[in-house]
């Protein structure tokens, strides 16, 4: 799969996967954008279940130094003495808005969505009056804008996710240099303004491609999957898979040869374990897990 032009295979390590040299693996973060899954569970995760299954609640690290989403679950996941720099919140929900959890880390700036700054503030404001913490700088994003913090540009689209009348929840275009990737959690399928601004609609007849995408499937697979009742604000494998064949075919979905699509926020009641998802999950989507390592190149 992917564009004629891709070459390279994309390097992968984590718990279950091949090592990198430290040397070596440097040297592709220079060159691609490093991706470590934190936590890929939902919220229905509450530690190791019956089967030894176990995911942390979702959250990613990018090239070591900007978190998308963080509660106290992912802390061990962290790569030792890894010093965040900040945060982009996708929503206010618990399972991944930790205010508390935020200040103990000591991160200094937090970036989410301008609907729900007074939230924000008042919930890290009470969070460090419990702590004796500081309240980090909060950076409140609009739709469609962009933060270039070196040499990664984030930017804030639309997810289709209920949280009251007044939030809108966000995924996010991650680019640096040719890699361009969406993570896109939570939301029931990716809207058409997200679709819009990131260049991937069709609609647009000089577009942008994406190289990479991170997306939920937090509903399962199959029939089941599909009919499931958080249709509204979540997706399932067969959305996600949907989504994929549609992008490829119209070209706006160009990966490099061999990489997958990763899939995260995975809920404990409705999916299988790791073993059979890596099973059954049809190409190219792959079920990420915590302390996975990805860097994604273009």
């Amino acid at each position: 799969m992917g564009a004629a032009a891709a070459t390279a295979v994309v390097a992968e390590s984590g718990l279950n996967a091949t090592p990198i040299l430290k040397d070596k693996k440097k040297k592709e973060v220079e060159k691609g954008l490093k991706v470590r899954f934190l936590g890929t569970g939902a919220a229905d995760w509450k530690g190791p279940d019956s089967r030894g299954e176990y995911r942390r609640l979702s959250s990613v690290l990018l090239d070591d130094r900007i978190l998308i989403d963080f509660t106290p679950t992912d802390e061990d996941m962290l790569p030792a003495g890894c010093k965040p720099e900040c945060i982009f919140y996708t929503h206010s929900h618990a399972d991944h808005y930790n205010p508390e959890a935020l200040l103990k880390l000591g991160v200094p700036k937090a970036y989410l969505g301008k609907t729900w700054l007074t939230k924000a503030w008042k919930t890290m404001s009470a969070a460090a009056e419990n702590t004796g913490l500081p309240v980090p700088e909060i950076q409140p994003l609009g739709i469609g804008e962009t933060m270039v913090l070196g040499d990664i540009a984030i930017t804030a689209l639309p997810a289709n996710h209920a949280i009251d009348a007044t939030e809108q929840a966000l995924i996010y275009l991650i680019e640096k240099g040719p890699v361009r990737l969406i993570y896109a959690t939570d939301t029931g399928g990716i809207m058409g303004v997200a679709a819009r601004i990131s260049g991937i609609d069709p609609h647009v007849k000089n577009g942008t491609p994406i190289t990479a995408l991170i997306m939920e499937a937090t509903m399962g697979m199959g029939d089941e999957g599909d009919e499931d009742y958080r249709l509204f604000t979540h997706s399932s494998v067969n959305t996600v898979h949907r989504t994929v064949k549609m992008l490829l075919r119209r070209k706006r979905y160009l990966p490099q040869e061999g990489q997958y699509v990763y899939l995260t926020h995975l809920a404990r009641t409705l999916h299988p374990t790791q073993a059979e998802l890596d099973a059954q999950l049809p190409s190219p989507l792959k079920a990420a897990h915590d302390g996975l390592e990805v860097i994604f190149k273009a």
